[in-house]
């Protein structure tokens, strides 16, 4: 066996028929990252007769002085319950790595050690839980787990089935807030390249990456048209349409409840009055914003979505909305409209990370509450591990804090 370098045809062919085959390991990834500092290289370990059993793309950068650390994002193409087999990548790996002064290579596969049970949210193992030994006995240095977004990719993920997706079975608040987001007069929109500007004012106070990032990540996968960006704006004349018609119902209603007030002046009858009362004034308010928008003919953008496509996985890699919008609950709205638009052509969206900490005091149970109320399955991926090609650089690097400095950075935000 040996290891070298392949042409992008032959790792694009490879990765696409590859069980793990994520678009994290794709030529166009590497064209994203090599924009943003990164160096790129096809890696593949061949047999004699040249034949693929192992590839990756790895990722090169600078870290301390005249070295480089690599990164494998989502892991190696491989067989991993294949002992023998990751033996002998690893190995390859070290020594041609060891030659070009590279001190580690870090992965993240994509490798799901368990689901999270949706009600007492505890993972339940599957059947790459002896991995975790592979990985260990070949000298793979486990991370520390995360629960939040501390590592280069979250360690949980919560993806929807889209061939079994139904509105019906999702928790009450859910189907509720899509309603409402309805009602309002939102419109989903499929945009093009040039509305990045737009999408980049409701995310850029949310990532920390600048307008032209988002630019070379469309432009990396739009060759392959692997890669849909989405707006949610407010169609005004609909929104005012709906509210009349609402506060017209809630007005016939509110007027029935006056008159029962007459011969029933209970604490509960009292009570549905007052509550109607707020609905009425929300309706009135509704209409008058409706009314102003028309008036002055605008279109306001106030959420949006990066979306890329790879076999038949979805991923919603970037989600934001304008916070001054937050009645409108647009998330929910154009979260359920991208399901609606992959359903038929795809498999699988993945909604992205969640933390691994479902209790409801943590400072993202908001995000994990929005995400587990489209009725996903949650599943724990094996981690983070770094792969020590040269020891003794390493340490310096760990016990001098350039580590921590690189990868800290580097958590993601959701």
């Amino acid at each position: 066996m040996n290891l070298r370098t392949l042409n992008i045809e032959e790792f694009t062919n490879y990765q696409q028929n590859h069980p793990l085959s994520s678009f994290y390991q794709t030529v166009n990834y590497g064209m994203l990252m090599a924009e943003i500092g990164y160096d790129y290289e096809l890696i593949g370990l061949v047999d004699d007769k040249n034949n693929i059993l192992a590839a990756s793309l790895i990722l090169l950068k600078p870290i301390g002085i005249k070295c480089f650390y690599g990164y494998a994002p989502r892991g190696f193409l491989i067989d991993y319950h294949n002992e023998e087999l990751v033996k002998n990548f690893t190995t390859k790996l070290k020594e041609y790595y060891y030659e070009k002064n590279v001190i580690f290579i870090k992965i993240n596969p994509c490798l799901p050690v368990g689901e999270v049970d949706n009600k007492t949210f505890e993972t339940i193992p599957n059947n790459n839980q002896p991995i975790i030994n592979v990985l260990k006995n070949n000298s793979y240095k486990k991370l520390l787990d995360n629960l939040y977004f501390e590592a280069m990719l979250p360690r949980f993920n919560a993806i929807i089935d889209l061939k079994n997706f139904n509105f019906k079975n999702l928790n009450k608040n859910t189907k509720n807030k899509i309603k409402k987001s309805a009602r309002k007069g939102l419109t989903f929109e499929h945009v093009e390249k040039n509305a990045i500007p737009k999408f980049y004012e409701l995310i850029k106070n949310k990532e920390d990456f600048n307008e032209y990032y988002y630019h070379d990540f469309y432009t990396a996968f739009e060759k392959d048209q692997n890669i849909d960006l989405f707006l949610i704006s407010i169609n005004y004349y609909d929104f005012l349409q709906n509210s009349q018609y609402v506060y017209n119902e809630e007005a016939e209603r509110n007027n029935k409840l006056n008159e029962k007030l007459v011969n029933n002046n209970s604490e509960k009858a009292i009570n549905t009055k007052m509550n109607s009362d707020k609905i009425l004034l929300s309706y009135k308010n509704d209409i008058m914003e409706a009314t102003k928008g028309m008036a002055e003919n605008k279109k306001v953008y106030i959420a949006g979505a990066l979306v890329v496509k790879h076999n038949k996985t979805v991923s919603i890699i970037y989600s934001s909305y304008d916070k001054a919008y937050r009645r409108f609950v647009p998330n929910y709205f154009l979260h359920y409209n991208i399901i609606k638009y992959y359903q038929e052509e795809y498999d699988y969206l993945d909604l992205n990370g969640v933390v691994g900490d479902f209790k409801n005091d943590n400072v993202y149970s908001g995000l994990n509450r929005f995400k587990i109320g489209f009725n996903p399955h949650i599943y724990e991926y094996i981690g983070e591990y770094d792969l020590i090609v040269e020891p003794k650089s390493y340490d310096i690097l760990l016990k001098n804090g350039i580590l921590a400095k690189e990868f800290n950075k580097k958590a993601i935000k959701k």
